[in-house]
Order: C-alpha cells, then structure tokens, then sequence
C-alpha cells in the first residue's frame, strides 16, 4: 500500500484513522511499517530499544533486535540469566521503541510477557552462525569481566568442546514474546503537531481478536 503524502496543508480528513491506518488491528499495520524501514534505514531496521524496570523499580534500557512477530506479538532473545532476562522474568512486563529516523516514524509497545516455547528457541538459536552459538555459552552476560582474554579463552573452551555437530541451546538462553497491551503508531507532522494512532485490546475480548483504536494529541 503506497503512503499517503504529508504535507503542510493537512486537513481533518488526514487524521482520520481509515484515511492512513486503514487496518483494524495492529500487526498488518507494523508489518508495513518495518517492510518500508528495511528499504531506508542504512542499519538494523528491526532494532529497537527494550525498556525493563528492577525489583527496586529502576528502569533500565538497552538496543535489541526484534526477531519475531505475529498476532501473538513480538519476540527477541537474550540470555535470561543477563540484567535484562533477570529483570523481564522478576516483573513479566516491558516495553519497545522501533523509532526509524529515515522514516520520522516510531513504534511504541507495552505489554506483559511470556517465554518462547522450547522448539521456537531451538529453532531460531540453531539458525545462528555456530560462532554465535558458542558465544551464547561462552558470555556470562552482565557479569564483571577482569580482561578481554578471559571472554576468549571461554570462546576457545566451548568450541573444543563443540567442535563439530549441533551445538545445544544452553539452559539459560531462550526467547520473550511481548504480548502487547499498548501499541502507538507515531509518525511525524508538521509544527511537531504529531500523528499518533494508538492501539489496545478491546475490553471483554478475547486477547488479540478485537482491538479499540484512537488518536492521542501530539
């Protein structure tokens, strides 16, 4: 679907939800979005900034890459033994921001959070380059690190340890689906008076089978 041109002679009529997000629920609407990103963005158009809140209610944020979505939500993995993964299975809550610069376009998510199944892990894990298989064992991720060569030498023990043949999924790394209660589609307008379309699950429904849509002021 071509996206209608913005300009600075904007009517009501522009910011009507069917004249520019015609979709009655959300992840036709994403998909569109991201398959337009992988054409202009120069990196990682699937990147995207993961927000997670500690036990002692400190928000902390990092850049992951979204590997998955569907009707089910989105899906990125990590090591669960990592900051994030500890933070993520303490509060089973989080948020994402795709923001695509090329585009003046992003996409804000909220939701709770479910672990992939175990196939889904295998399956994407085993899809990686081997050396990012042993990565995946050799890093304990967010830990203190004395030297640089200490993170090679587990390198080194894992891949004598693996040296041909599959590689197992470590106990300890696998995937979080995002199961959105909050989608805002945000795309820029002129006079910073934004666009903002915003997507929840509709009451009494069941999840991801209705969705309310509305505009939210700039």
């Amino acid at each position: 679907m071509n996206r209608p041109i913005m300009t600075d002679t904007a009517t009501d009529a522009d910011l009507d939800p069917k004249t520019h997000h015609p979709w009655g629920e959300p992840f036709q609407q994403f998909a569109a979005w991201l398959k337009e990103a992988e054409g202009s963005e120069p990196n990682d158009p699937n990147g995207m900034a993961l927000a997670t809140v500690g036990p002692d209610g400190m928000p902390s944020v990092r850049m992951v890459l979204l590997k998955d979505f569907d009707e089910r939500g989105f899906v990125f993995y990590t090591n669960f033994e990592s900051k994030k993964g500890t933070q993520i299975l303490h509060a089973m809550k989080a948020a994402i921001v795709l923001h695509w610069k090329s585009l003046r376009r992003q996409i804000r998510v909220e939701g709770d959070i479910e672990v992939v199944t175990d196939k889904e892990a295998d399956d994407y894990y085993h899809s990686r380059p081997r050396s990012s298989q042993l990565g995946a064992w050799a890093s304990i991720q967010s830990r203190p690190m004395q030297h640089r060569f200490d993170l090679e030498k587990r390198v080194a023990l894992f891949t004598a340890k693996h040296p041909i043949g599959t590689i197992p999924r470590p106990p300890h790394w696998s995937g979080f689906r995002i199961k959105p209660t909050y989608i805002e589609f945000w795309e820029d307008r002129p006079f910073r008076l934004h666009d903002r379309l915003v997507y929840t699950p509709a009451p009494g429904a069941t999840w991801g089978e209705a969705w309310v849509t509305e505009k939210f002021y700039p």
